[in-house]
């Protein structure tokens, strides 16, 4: 298997991955702890916000023509309502705030410094961008939560290292259908913030 090739581009020029990402989206989000039973027009529209977004930023893995991996980032201001409003409630200003979309990878692409590579890259977008912080959110599931396999690990230890912070005060909630669940319930998602050098 061939180490993937990253590719960086923005705004409508993902509009040619956009099926592929949605479906890449779908396949990853679908194991804990999101354990998200996809919903491709929820992608669709989703992935439309940051192609029209002149704004937004990818970062690609491929192998050959295969899209394995990717990682997401726009401006914070440029987000949903339910993410501005909790940096808008502690001070901060939303126009100051990078923030990454999601970052996924097919699991045997893992374990081959892709995830640092998706961090570096979009890190250092923000940093050139003049923004002041870099903010992500997570899902959080109970520990005991029975669809959880033994052998799971969180990334917590991953962002840790990077210098990025579990910011409890800046919570929200987003709802999707689970994968063993009848309709969409919300869950808590809690935002990891880290000042940048910029």
């Amino acid at each position: 298997m061939a180490n993937p090739t990253l590719s960086i581009c923005r705004g409508r020029d993902i509009a040619p991955h956009l099926p592929a990402l949605a479906q890449l989206r779908i396949r990853v989000f679908r194991d804990f702890p999101y354990l998200y039973d996809g919903d491709e027009a929820y992608e669709a529209s989703y992935l439309e916000r940051y192609a029209a977004n002149p704004e937004s930023f990818f970062v690609l893995a491929f192998d050959g023509d295969t899209l394995v991996g990717a990682a997401t980032g726009q401006p914070l201001d440029d987000e949903v309502d339910d993410f501005r409003a909790p940096f808008e409630a502690a001070g901060y200003r939303p126009e100051g705030v990078f923030y990454y979309g999601e970052s996924v990878l097919l699991p045997e692409y893992r374990g081959r410094g892709i995830g640092k590579a998706f961090m570096e890259a979009r890190e250092s977008h923000a940093e050139s961008e003049g923004f002041g912080h870099a903010a992500f959110c997570a899902v959080e599931r109970p520990v005991d939560h029975p669809l959880k396999p033994d052998d799971y690990r969180p990334l917590h230890d991953f962002w840790k290292a990077w210098g990025y912070r579990r910011t409890p005060s800046l919570s929200t909630s987003f709802a999707w259908k689970d994968i063993d669940a009848d309709e969409e319930t919300a869950k808590p998602m809690i935002f990891w913030l880290k000042a940048l050098d910029s």
